[in-house]
C-alpha cells in the first residue's frame, strides 16, 4: 500500500514520464535555422522526452546536427521531393501522421513564417486551440505570451490534451548542438503530396550582412528617411558596425524597402545587443518587434516621438546630418 504522500509522488512521476514533445525543425536541408535551437530550449523547459521532426528533400545534414543537441531523445526524418519548398499543405499531414503514431502531448515550432503557416493547420486538424508566440514556460500546461501588441503579458493555462505551440525565438536561449547523441529514425511513411499547392521556385536574396533575426547589431529606418535611396545612409553605417538593416512598417508600406526587412508585430521579432532606430516614430506595432533589444538608440528630430520612451539613448537631431557624422567617426 502507498501512503498518501507516496501516491502523490508516484502519480507525479508518472505524469512527468508520459510528457512528450515534438519539435518541428525549420531548416534549409543543410543547416538548422537558429529559431529551431530556441524552440528546442523551450521544449526542454516543458519537460519530458523531446523528439524532433526533420522533413525535407536532402535533409540529412540538418538531422545529424539536431541529433547532437543535448536532451533530444529521437530525431524523425522524412525525405521526399514532396517536401520541396516546405509547404504547409505537405508538412501538415506528415505532422498529423507522426502525432497519430507517437501520441505527443506537445507540438512546437518557431513563431516564424514557417511555424505560423503550419501549426494553426495542425491545431485545426487536431481540434485544439493553438497557443501562439509564447515567451515563457511555467509548466507543461502553463505558458506566457504577450497580448495587445506587447502592452500586456498573459499567463495562459491550456486545457487541451495536445498543446500546439509556436515559440518566440528571442525569448529563449539557443540550445547548443552538442552533448547529445539522439537516435535517428524514419518518420511515418505516407503519401503526403498535395494537389492544393505546387512549389515552383524561390529566389533568395544574398547579402554579406548578418541575417536580421539573428544579428547582434541592427540599424532600422523609418518613414523619416523619406525615400528608399536614403537607406544608403543606413547601409553605410551598417557596414561599419557589421549590422543588419531593418525597417518599420511605415517605410515598407511607402515602398522604401522590401517587406523582408520589416520589424514589428506583423514583421520580424528581433532582440539584438544593439538596435539603432533612425527616423522611426515608435508606433506600438514596431515596438512589439524590437523592444526586447538589450540597448536601444533612437535618432529622431521630434523630441516627442514615442521611440524615446523605450530607448536607452536618444539623439534629437536631423538624421541626414547625424547618421553621416556617426558613420564618419567609426
Amino acid at each position: 500500500m502507498f501512503s498518501p504522500c507516496s501516491r502523490h509522488v508516484f502519480f507525479s512521476t508518472q505524469l512527468r514520464r508520459l510528457q512528450s514533445t515534438l519539435v518541428v525543425a525549420e531548416h534549409n536541408n543543410e543547416a538548422l535555422s537558429a529559431a529551431t535551437q530556441n524552440t528546442l530550449s523551450a521544449a526542454k523547459k516543458i519537460g519530458g522526452e523531446v523528439s524532433v521532426l526533420v522533413a525535407g528533400t536532402k535533409c540529412g545534414p540538418a538531422a545529424e546536427a539536431i541529433a547532437k543537441a543535448n536532451g533530444v531523445s529521437k530525431v524523425l526524418v522524412a525525405e521526399s521531393e514532396v517536401f520541396k519548398g516546405f509547404t504547409a499543405e505537405t508538412l501538415t499531414p506528415l505532422i498529423l501522421a507522426t502525432q497519430n503514431q507517437f501520441k505527443f502531448t506537445h507540438i512546437l515550432a518557431p513563431a516564424t513564417a514557417f511555424g505560423k503557416a503550419i501549426l494553426p493547420r495542425v491545431a485545426a486538424k487536431l481540434d485544439v486551440s493553438p497557443i501562439t508566440d509564447i515567451i515563457g514556460v511555467k509548466d507543461a500546461n502553463t505558458f506566457i505570451r504577450t497580448i495587445y501588441a506587447g502592452n500586456a503579458v498573459l499567463t495562459l493555462e491550456a486545457k487541451d490534451a495536445i498543446k500546439v505551440i509556436t515559440v518566440r525565438s528571442t525569448a529563449f536561449p539557443p540550445e547548443p548542438l552538442e552533448g547529445g547523441s539522439a537516435a535517428v529514425d524514419k518518420a511515418p511513411a505516407g503519401d503526403y503530396k498535395s494537389d492544393l499547392v505546387q512549389f515552383v521556385s524561390q529566389e533568395l536574396a544574398k547579402s554579406d550582412r548578418p541575417e536580421l533575426t539573428s544579428a547582434k547589431n541592427i540599424i532600422s529606418g523609418g518613414r523619416g528617411l523619406k525615400s528608399g535611396d536614403n537607406f544608403k545612409l543606413l547601409y553605410d553605417l551598417a557596414d561599419k558596425l557589421n549590422a543588419a538593416v531593418g525597417a518599420s512598417r511605415a517605410a515598407v508600406d511607402a515602398g522604401f524597402v522590401a517587406n523582408d526587412l520589416q520589424i514589428g508585430q506583423t514583421g520580424k521579432i528581433v532582440a539584438p545587443d544593439l538596435y539603432i532606430a533612425v527616423g522611426i516614430s515608435g508606433a506600438i506595432q514596431h515596438l512589439a518587434g524590437m523592444k526586447d533589444s538589450k540597448t536601444i538608440v533612437a535618432i529622431n528630430k521630434d523630441p516627442e516621438a514615442p521611440i524615446f520612451q523605450v530607448s536607452d539613448y536618444g539623439l534629437v537631431a536631423d538624421l541626414f546630418k547625424a547618421v553621416p557624422e556617426l558613420t564618419g567617426k567609426l
